[in-house]
């Protein structure tokens, strides 16, 4: 089953509290630099279900995860969202504070999201698989 939304409409999202309590002050402190992203950031951590324990977030995109997903039109990428400290595009781990970054974070295998990207093209992904953090998973073992 694939969780397709229509135009405007955006898939639900979980997102583990202390992911959602650093990911706040991030996007207020990246306000001043950069306020698309951190308005894009800041709307989607208002939307998302905010959960309790980290195991909750399982099979979502959270800090950490790895995720292989798909654009539209079929190229698949596997990439790991980090926050921007960690970010190293040539390692494969993107950024929370990107346009992918902020699409991915929350969503499940299955989701589709639409997003835009830095030059203003409109696209839509779709998560083909979430692989936890090591750290989520040893909470839930």
């Amino acid at each position: 089953m694939t969780a397709r939304t229509g135009a405007g409409r955006k898939p639900a999202i979980t997102v583990h509290r202390a992911d959602h309590d650093r990911l706040y002050r991030l996007a207020e402190a990246f306000a001043a630099r950069n306020p698309d992203v951190a308005e894009s950031l800041l709307a989607e951590l208002d939307r998302a279900k905010v959960v309790a324990r980290p195991d909750q977030t399982r099979g979502s995109v959270a800090i950490g995860s790895t995720v292989r997903y798909a654009i539209e039109g079929g190229e698949q990428r596997t990439v790991t969202l980090t926050y921007p400290a960690d970010a190293d595009i040539e390692q494969g781990r993107i950024s929370v504070m990107t346009p992918i970054g902020i699409a991915l974070l929350g969503l499940a295998k299955g989701q589709s999201m639409d997003w835009t990207s830095r030059d203003g093209r409109s696209n839509r992904l779709t998560v083909l698989d979430v692989v936890p953090h090591p750290a989520t998973e040893a909470v839930s073992a």
